[in-house]
């Protein structure tokens, strides 16, 4: 048919029939913003803004606390060639602060199901990667930690998010199976990640490990007589570790000893206690500039000195509200899954801070474990603001949709219990 000129045969391609529609873009743009905003709004629904706030408000201390102990750790590290600037940690610490809220960001707007398949992938990318620090890792301090690819990667802390998703999955198996294996399958699991720490050596990160393990299949149903085994083994290991490993050795004597003055631990103790209960005030420390690792290992000794007791004490109820907030959130919950992996990373987070706070109280040997979400760190930060976001994503709910509860007698009969 033709008109004018103009021929449109009717085997030309639709777009080339559609009308122009003035305003289409900018429809379509608005649509778009609108979908966003939509999706911003469930999650800021969805999300457990409790305990986002919670996280949020340690990061706040954190980055306060690293800026008071940044000047002991800077002269401390400074030479004649370089002289590195007060603030030069705290500078830092918040560009790593920043990357950490963004992968937190992300890692909570995710679905419950990709956040499992985020988990267990990262899981076998960090264990391949612990495979490769004994062949091509940085040697710092007398240990093997970390790879250089770049920037410093330090694969334990990635796999610690991903270890307790991963074990989360495996036990969850026994819902549907009750026969499978899932016991020696985790446990073998935990001791190939056990051992490749051991290399290191890294033996705060695998007794870590192996509890968050332990509380895993303890809430999955494990019978007492395994419970029993399990702590066996773990005693066998601390006096194999006694005896193996040098370093483990000389913190174990030093602590049970009492140590000396001069001694990391004793340090630490007598910094901590130096503020009193209102601190001497931010930059007017003095005990801190003595201190190794003031700004990682140590800086919960730097805000008693310098913000005094009553704020160590406010971190502390921080960390166990963030424990509490978390179970609270799974006394309905249904799934067996959710459940434990939430439980894992709970376990984790709060286990890492009890240890890191002990030590500093000298009631612990010293770990070389930081105070998560409150110590200076590259990898560390980012990797734990991740296994918050994980936390997040998997204690996701929508408010409106009433769950039926979850007992311990449930998961026992729903798995078959383990004794069988």
């Amino acid at each position: 048919m033709t008109t004018s000129g103009s021929t449109l045969s009717p085997l030309a391609p639709l777009a080339a029939q559609t009308p122009f529609v003035p305003g289409t873009g900018s429809v379509t743009g608005l649509r778009r913003r609108r979908n966003r905003r939509h999706d911003i709004g469930v999650w800021w629904r969805e999300i457990d803004r409790v305990l986002l706030l919670l996280v949020l408000s340690l990061m706040a201390i954190g980055a306060a606390a690293v800026a008071a102990s940044s000047p002991a750790s800077a002269r401390r590290l400074s030479t004649a060639a370089i002289r590195l600037d007060d603030l030069h940690f705290f500078v830092i610490h918040l560009r790593w602060q920043f990357v950490g809220l963004v992968a937190m960001v992300v890692a909570s707007a995710l679905p419950r199901e990709t956040a499992r398949r985020a988990g267990i992938l990262l899981g076998f990318g960090m264990i391949f990667a612990l495979m490769l620090v004994p062949l091509i890792g940085t040697n710092v301090n007398g240990a093997k930690r970390w790879l250089n690819l770049g920037v410093s990667l330090q694969p334990s802390e990635f796999l610690k998010p991903a270890y307790a998703i991963a074990m989360a999955w495996v036990l969850s198996w026994r819902v549907r199976d009750p026969k499978l294996p899932v016991v020696a399958i985790t446990g073998t699991i935990t001791l190939l990640v056990a051992a490749l720490l051991m290399m290191q050596p890294d033996f705060g990160s695998t007794v870590l490990y192996v509890g968050v393990w332990f509380v895993l299949v303890l809430l999955s149903g494990l019978p007492m007589k395994r419970i029993a085994m399990a702590c066996g083994g773990g005693i066998a290991g601390i006096v194999a570790t006694y005896f193996l490993y040098d370093n483990a050795r000389h913190r174990i004597d030093s602590f049970l000893g009492g140590g000396t003055a001069y001694d990391q631990v004793d340090l630490a103790s007598r910094t901590l206690n130096a503020g009193g209960w209102t601190g001497s005030g931010l930059w007017l420390g003095t005990r801190k500039l003595a201190l190794p690792e003031a700004h990682t290992d140590y800086i919960f000794s730097v805000i008693g000195e310098e913000f005094g007791l009553l704020i160590c004490a406010l971190i502390v109820v921080l960390y166990m509200a963030l424990v509490v907030r978390v179970l609270l959130r799974l006394t309905d919950e249904e799934d067996l899954f959710t459940v434990l992996a939430a439980t894992g990373l709970t376990a984790q987070l709060g286990g890492q801070a009890f240890i890191n706070i002990l030590v500093n109280l000298r009631l612990f040997p010293s770990k070389g474990m930081t105070l998560p979400l409150i110590s200076y760190g590259g990898s560390s930060t980012i990797a734990l603001c991740l296994g918050v976001g994980f936390l997040l994503a998997i204690t996701r709910r929508n408010p409106f949709i009433q769950r039926e509860r979850l007992t311990l007698r449930d998961v026992g009969r729903d798995a078959g219990v383990f004794s069988r």
